[in-house]
């Protein structure tokens, strides 16, 4: 039998068994409170990929959790929820909130809350990973690869952006309480034009506004509005660790 036809032979036979031919490193992920005060982080899957650490976790100040990434293909977003009261599985945010849960199970958080966006085990082992304001900022945060192939740089929206926040973005404790995010123009207006959506959901419709020009000004780094591009490119193949470092 010709090598190529064995080979084909041997790879099907594999996969029927519920083998798959990748192999991918062993990677880390690791969630850093670097905030004097608790974060309860929330994690969200993309459709189909599996819900890590059941959504999510309380973390103490200056404290972190770390556990083992999955071994296939996975993407999904990383955001922490802040000023959260509860007991049990119920927990209440004033930040990112997932439908008043502890875990959030698949839910994504409350706008506005900066998300760290991941993609895992893509392409030759490529790990793509960034930082969005596009539904607004409640904590600033770094995503940091360790010891991957090729350009791999510290993503980060390190700013506290809830002290230059525009007064119309504003989102206020309770009875006139302090700035505790920044609402996107989204958000705060809901127009077609600020969301990108129905007639302007297109690249070529889809434009930046003066609000979203405040978060690209603050955070250059950071993806802005539904059709933004980033400022800074990486591929970054099998890092052993990525790290979502919170006030960093």
């Amino acid at each position: 039998m010709p090598p190529a036809k064995l080979l084909l032979l041997v790879a099907a036979s594999l996969l029927s068994c519920g083998v798959t031919l990748a192999d991918y490193a062993p990677m880390t992920l690791t969630v850093v409170n670097n905030c004097p005060y608790p974060v309860w982080p929330g994690i969200q899957a993309n459709s189909g990929h599996d819900v890590l650490e059941g959504g999510g976790f309380f973390l103490p100040a200056l404290s972190h959790r770390s556990f083992a990434a999955p071994p296939q293909p996975w993407s999904g977003r990383i955001w922490a929820r802040t000023g959260c009261t509860g007991a049990g599985a119920q927990l209440h945010c004033a930040t990112g909130d997932c439908g008043g849960r502890l875990q959030c199970a698949g839910l994504g958080g409350a706008a506005p809350a900066t998300l760290a966006q991941i993609s895992l085990h893509h392409g030759n082992d490529q790990t793509s990973y960034g930082v969005s304001v596009v539904d607004g900022f409640n904590v600033g945060l770094s995503v940091t690869p360790h010891e991957g192939r090729g350009n791999c740089p510290v993503l980060a929206c390190r700013k506290n952006l809830t002290e230059t926040c525009p007064s119309e973005l504003q989102l206020r404790a309770p009875a006139g309480g302090s700035v505790i995010a920044c609402k996107s123009g989204c958000e705060a207006f809901r127009t077609d034009e600020l969301c990108c959506r129905n007639m302007y959901n297109s690249p070529r419709t889809c434009r930046s506004s003066k609000y979203s020009e405040f978060f690209k000004r603050e955070c250059p780094q950071a993806f802005t509005y539904a059709h933004d591009s980033p400022s800074l490119t990486h591929e970054c193949a099998a890092p052993r660790e990525l790290k979502v470092i919170f006030c960093h």
